[in-house]
């Protein structure tokens, strides 16, 4: 019992049933819609992207050039229902199989959806950091909210994702500082009529596919009308600053391995990860500072942990 997506490979029921319940609430006949598309045998086939490989010499803004032009060709989601569900408490671990989901279904997404797997094509790039980047912005009266995956190389940064606006994803890492990344958003924002309101940053991603470690969204939550611009850029350049000590410490996106084998046994659900304890610990009210949620554990439904 499943269902094709475009590229002919099988898809989970559930996504499908999601969508036809979408369909039917707008079209009177959706379920009947659908299925007559599919049966359909004149169709055209539509050409599934490719996933990036990549030769040990590229060079990574090559390698970077190539999984957003992936992310590209994957298509932005405009259909109103979000294919992939994306729990942000889930352990890496989780994250990477619904990634490696994401690729063989190769169906349109959203911007969370590209960070994801944007994590997931960027993992064997060891000398690349990734750190997840959120915008909140106000525009007619209504809040709007934006993630990308930033990324830095070699002291540069830069930022991989998808968006509506071509200025909102993909930005070459050639700024020199933290700041000047967010300052370009900011102007892109500013040129679709949007008013920047927070900026949400979170530490360095894991390299390690199977860490099950939670990703930290939100590290530095600033605040812009808390803020002038001169704090603003103090404390973007503050957090820059953060995530260069917590790698040269250890704690950062290196891989968590050689601690999993020391203990073998499984962690139990009510325990925080080592890498969660301590950015607790190191968390600065930058503009605004988030109480403790106690919710906030792994997801350890729906997968098996490797150990």
């Amino acid at each position: 019992p499943f269902f094709v997506n475009r590229g002919g490979l099988p898809v989970d029921e559930p996504t499908w049933e999601r969508m036809w319940r979408h369909v039917g609430r707008i079209h009177p006949e959706g379920e009947r819609v659908a299925q007559r598309i599919r049966g359909a045998a004149d169709l055209p086939k539509i050409p599934i992207p490719s996933v990036p490989a990549f030769q040990p010499s590229t060079p990574i803004p090559e390698r970077l050039e190539a999984v957003q032009r992936y992310i590209r060709e994957l298509q932005y989601n405009h259909t109103g229902t979000q294919f992939f569900e994306i729990k942000k408490s889930r352990p890496l671990t989780g994250l990477m199989d619904l990634a490696k989901e994401m690729t063989k279904e190769a169906l349109p997404i959203k911007c969370l959806e590209a960070v994801i797997l944007g994590i997931y094509l960027t993992n064997n790039m060891t000398t690349l950091d990734r750190f997840p980047i959120s915008f909140k912005t106000h525009f007619s009266g209504n809040y709007f909210r934006h993630i990308v995956l930033g990324v830095n190389f070699g002291g540069r940064y830069g930022a991989l994702g998808i968006s509506r606006r071509e200025e909102l994803m993909y930005k070459a890492p050639v700024f020199r500082t933290l700041s000047e990344l967010i300052f370009d958003f900011e102007e892109a924002y500013r040129r679709c009529w949007h008013t920047l309101k927070k900026v949400k940053l979170g530490h360095c991603v894991s390299h390690d596919p199977h860490s099950v470690e939670q990703i930290e969204w939100k590290h530095s939550i600033l605040d812009l009308d808390k803020l002038t611009r001169e704090d603003f850029r103090k404390e973007l350049e503050k957090h820059a600053r953060d995530m260069r000590l917590k790698i040269g410490k250890g704690t950062g996106p290196s891989s968590p391995t050689k601690d999993r084998k020391k203990d073998v046994s499984s962690p139990q659900r009510g325990q925080a990860s080592p890498h969660r304890r301590n950015s607790r610990g190191d968390r600065r009210p930058s503009g605004e500072k988030k109480p403790a949620d106690s919710k906030a554990m792994p997801d350890l439904n729906g997968y098996q942990i490797r150990v």
